[in-house]
């Protein structure tokens, strides 16, 4: 919970609240969700499970420093985005796939139970967004272009 408060604040006192609402929500869901496993205690191996989902972003943010910095290597970001990939679903899409199903299949739907089931289910939303943005941006990038020649989605942290 605490690094998602940290990232949180981070991004408001920066002044990039406008542009990453969406993070601010996310991590707004994250909060709440990992502040009802500690108060109940239930459920503390999921939130282990979770938090595997931070790993790919070491990827992530690679692949935004060599974008930002314009690094003169395009080996070096291609072989970053394979391996972005491969971490993207072994460690986002697999992991919270496997907790959405556990859930929905094994955790009754009332109190703490509905609450967390309601939580995964937008951040599937979410992480599915994401990753739709990844692979427009990186593997096809012809279909990021709107009819007026600009980006779709203007400039979003995987696009840019």
């Amino acid at each position: 919970a605490g690094y998602f408060i940290h990232d949180s604040l981070d991004i408001i006192f920066n002044h990039q609240s406008r542009s990453s609402w969406e993070y601010l929500v996310h991590h707004a869901m994250a909060i709440s969700a990992f502040v009802s496993l500690i108060i109940t205690g239930r459920f503390l191996v999921a939130a282990m499970l979770l938090l595997l989902v931070e790993v790919s972003n070491i990827f992530l943010t690679v692949r935004m420093l060599m974008k930002m910095s314009n690094v003169p290597s395009p080996v070096l970001y291609e072989v970053n985005k394979y391996v972005n990939l491969v971490m993207y679903f072994a460690f986002r899409l697999a992991p919270q796939s496997y907790l959405t199903w556990y859930f929905l299949r094994y955790v009754e739907v009332q109190g703490q139970g509905a609450f967390l089931t309601a939580n995964l289910l937008l951040l599937d939303a979410m992480i599915l967004m994401y990753f739709s943005r990844l692979l427009r941006s990186d593997f096809f990038p012809s279909l990021r272009k709107g009819s007026a020649g600009r980006d779709v989605d203007g400039e979003k942290f995987l696009i840019d």
